[in-house]
């Protein structure tokens, strides 16, 4: 069985842990091992995610199959809470397959009542998450050259989809 739930600040080590892993898998081929152990000891390090807990118009929620912590997934409301920002959705590599991700991107469109639309940047190269979110009834917007924020010079695409009980 599969819970979605939310985040808790207990929960954050187990959180870095499947981030830094899925990472390595994901992004190891692509920018190299120690660029990645840089991206991740920044980008994923326990005080960031600690300080998502706390934001405002925002969700983090888990996949937890009652033994461990195997997904998650982090977005917030922008445009005035019209747009979903999907800025996480990672699920252990053991755990591909199984429609956890799917789980997650359904309970964040859940979480935003307001909005009628999801947007979040993948990179490229990760074939396996675009052709995910393409699943996922995404469509390319768009193309940025710092993925994640300011002066990243990680490339990315955009991804966008309406909310569909929104229309």
């Amino acid at each position: 069985m599969m819970y979605i739930r939310t985040a808790s600040e207990g929960d954050l080590e187990a959180v870095r842990a499947l981030l830094v892993e899925t990472w390595h898998a994901t992004y190891d081929t692509i920018y190299g091992r120690d660029r990645v152990t840089e991206i991740t000891d920044d980008w994923h390090a326990t005080p960031t995610l600690k300080g998502r807990l706390k934001r405002p118009e925002s969700e983090f929620i888990l996949a937890d199959d009652g033994e461990e912590i195997v997904g998650m997934a982090f977005a917030a409301a922008v445009d005035g809470g019209k747009t979903v920002m999907l800025h996480q959705l990672y699920v252990k590599p053991s755990h591909h397959g199984r429609g956890i991700g799917m789980m997650l991107v359904d309970e964040i469109e859940g979480c935003f009542p307001g909005a009628s639309k999801v947007r979040l940047e993948v990179e490229e190269a990760n074939s396996r998450a675009v052709g995910f979110y393409l699943r996922c009834g995404f469509t390319k917007i768009g193309t940025t050259a710092n993925c994640g924020g300011e002066q990243s010079g990680i490339p990315a695409a955009i991804f966008e989809k309406p909310i569909a009980w929104a229309d």
